[in-house]
């Protein structure tokens, strides 16, 4: 299938179905922790969306959804280091078992502010799913329980992760051009 984003695309890093069979793995691993319990899932928009809906739905397990906006980049390509909150939650959260699903861990800056901020909230624990580290640019000594793959220091697109909002819906992961982004 082509598009005409494939040409951005330095290489591909994650293949379509290697995201699809490494999001199955961590769905088993979920459930296996969670069995019959009930928890709460909460995406960081924009970038989880895609991996959200899919590690759910691997997971099989009965559980509520919840999002939150948050922005530490704006259309950069390297954190600012100051989190915002674009859009909060809208639910109570005391007392429960919440798994946070992010599209990447990177410098840490944002998955320490929301851990530090859903603990403050009531949240009686919080387990970290990423589908992508990035430890190499680690600011904040922040760790993921669930990893989907360990990528290198470039600037990766698709599968829900964007450059100034687009490239999110590319099905698999790719390294984008320097020439595109340092226009």
């Amino acid at each position: 299938m082509r598009n005409n984003m494939d040409q951005d695309i330095l290489k591909v890093l994650y293949t379509e179905e290697e995201i699809h069979r490494r999001v199955q793995e961590m769905g088993d691993e979920l459930f296996e922790q969670y069995q019959g319990r009930d928890p709460l899932f909460v995406g960081v928009l924009n970038g989880c969306f895609m991996f959200m809906a899919d590690l759910v739905r691997a997971s099989g397990l009965k559980s509520e959804l919840e999002f939150i906006g948050l922005s530490s980049y704006r259309d950069a390509t390297k954190s600012s280091g100051v989190v915002q909150i674009t859009r909060d939650m809208q639910r109570d959260i005391t007392g429960r078992e919440l798994i946070i699903v992010e599209d990447i861990l990177d410098s840490g800056n944002t998955l320490a502010f929301l851990t530090k901020y859903l603990m403050a909230k009531g949240a009686k624990s919080i387990t970290i799913a990423t589908l992508l580290d990035k430890p190499s640019r680690r600011q904040k000594a922040i760790t993921a329980d669930y990893v989907g793959f360990v990528v290198p220091d470039e600037f990766v697109v698709g599968y829900g992760l964007d450059y100034a909002q687009v490239y999110r819906n590319l099905p698999y992961i790719g390294v984008l051009k320097p020439t595109v982004y340092s226009k």
